[in-house]
């Protein structure tokens, strides 16, 4: 990508991340729960990240930072997670700084790294799971050619503890 890096999370990036992550807890606190319990502090995102690295290491999850390149702002992450290696298949996730929204970054920063870890890993289907409300989202996955493939109720815990209705969104390779 012309004007961003894609890189690989490691404990180098804890600062970077924890600041990114702390400037859209709120925006967060839906759908990435799970990271916003680990990255309450900078203490904490940095045991995360060493966290991160061994999950990378043992290749079970594989999170992508979207830098800027002129600025070396962190100001996205895509992870690739819930890897199954006996399909092979793993889900995607996004998320952009509340700054860049709305400028397409995401979708490529996601478009570029399906191909890689497609031509990498050798995935034969990547997967999304969206909130119908959260159309942003909806509108990334549907940009990259997922299709839909149906709706799980009850899928998902929100760190408010709100219940909600996943659309599973899936591509084959």
């Amino acid at each position: 990508m012309k004007d961003y890096n894609i890189t690989l999370l490691t404990s180098e990036h804890s600062t970077a991340f924890f600041q990114l992550i702390d400037t859209n807890r709120s925006r967060l606190e839906d759908f990435f729960a799970g990271t916003l319990k680990h990255t309450s502090s900078l203490e904490d995102t940095i045991e995360y990240c060493k966290q991160i690295e061994e999950k990378t290491q043992a290749k079970t999850y594989f999170p992508y930072l979207i830098i800027e390149k002129n600025t070396k702002k962190t100001v996205g992450l895509i992870d690739v997670k819930n890897i199954d290696w006996s399909i092979p298949k793993a889900e995607l996730g996004a998320f952009i700084d509340h700054n860049f929204e709305g400028l397409g970054i995401i979708t490529k920063s996601a478009e570029y790294v399906m191909d890689l870890i497609v031509k990498t890993h050798k995935f034969k289907k990547l997967y999304c799971r969206v909130a119908e409300r959260n159309t942003r989202s909806l509108n990334v996955v549907l940009r990259c050619g997922f299709e839909l493939e149906g709706t799980i109720r009850c899928d998902y815990r929100t760190s408010k503890g709100e219940l909600v209705d996943l659309n599973y969104y899936g591509k084959l390779f």
